[in-house]
């Protein structure tokens, strides 16, 4: 008698057909668990800081960079207008080290070269310790820059050359618009330009103490602030060169998320960690003052 095959031969069929079944539902049961994972976590958000740019190409839109960043574009300025420089210098300066360090204070670079303007201490610009100042680097920079002749009439990448003598001379030119924007943010031409979010970081406590230290490294001269358990007020006295009181307020936002601080007032102008996304907003803040208060 001939036994029939037929049943036989479907089964590996039935098997097939079970198998990928199977894996579809487990395909499935993936995408549904992804999608439903990504819509109860959190969302994780950089803190990050943003310049204005009033005036420029950009027509209103901010330059936006980490608080590292705007803090080390802060200091750049800072040092250049303490010692009376053009505006200008200040905008080579910043451009010069967006280009060699994306304004991160970087303890590498080609053979011995460190810090924002990546300079050498083998060639005679200071001990690596000494580099790694973002305020000593700076003061380097203008020291050499204002023995440039007629460095202000030079075009932005030629003057930055002269200065750093790189590889690659024309890249300089690239980062001008935004210095310029930030330039006159820091010098405080340009007031309630500059904002910061901490994003979903924690808040950090402050310390009034050591936000004053670290305001008298960046401002050598400035009017003492009187310091307090709450924050420190800092006084901006009338003979106090132009734009002082906006540069050491904008100063203060971009070293809010690093050092603790809560809020910053002047000039009829109120800044808040907790509510950066409203930018600056109205208050009764006096002008001959800054007031800081700090995270708790």
């Amino acid at each position: 008698m001939t036994v029939s095959n037929t049943s036989t031969a479907r089964r590996p069929w039935r098997r097939r057909l079970l198998r990928t079944a199977v894996a579809l539902t487990v395909l499935a049961g993936l995408a549904v668990y992804v999608v439903v994972h990504r819509e109860t976590q959190p969302t994780v958000r950089a803190a990050h800081c943003s310049v204005a740019d009033r005036d420029g190409a950009r027509e209103g839109e901010p330059y936006r960079l980490a608080p590292q960043q705007a803090a080390n574009a802060a200091t750049v300025t800072v040092v250049g207008s303490t010692r009376e420089l053009p505006e200008r210098a200040m905008v080579i300066a910043v451009a010069t080290a967006m280009q060699e360090s994306s304004l991160y204070n970087i303890d590498y670079g080609d053979r011995d070269s460190v810090g924002l303007f990546q300079q050498r201490p083998s060639m005679g610009w200071g001990s690596i310790a000494e580099i790694m100042d973002p305020v000593y680097a700076s003061g380097q920079f203008y020291d050499h820059l204002v023995e440039v002749p007629d460095y202000l009439e030079l075009p932005l990448t030629v003057a930055a050359q002269e200065v750093q003598r790189s590889a690659f001379p024309d890249e300089y030119a690239k980062h001008e618009p935004e210095a310029t924007v930030m330039a006159a943010a820091f010098t405080g031409r340009e007031s309630a330009a500059v904002v910061c979010s901490r994003g979903s970081a924690e808040p950090v406590a402050g310390d009034p103490a050591a936000v004053a230290e670290r305001l008298a490294a960046d401002f050598p001269g400035a009017a003492a602030p009187v310091v307090s358990a709450e924050g420190l007020v800092v006084p901006v006295p009338p003979d106090a060169p132009e734009g002082r009181g906006w540069a050491l307020a904008h100063w203060s936002v971009v070293h809010a998320v690093q050092l603790g601080i809560e809020s910053v007032e002047f000039d009829g102008q109120r800044w808040t960690v907790e509510d950066a996304g409203a930018g600056w907003t109205e208050s009764g803040a006096d002008a001959g003052e800054i007031v800081l208060t700090v995270e708790r």
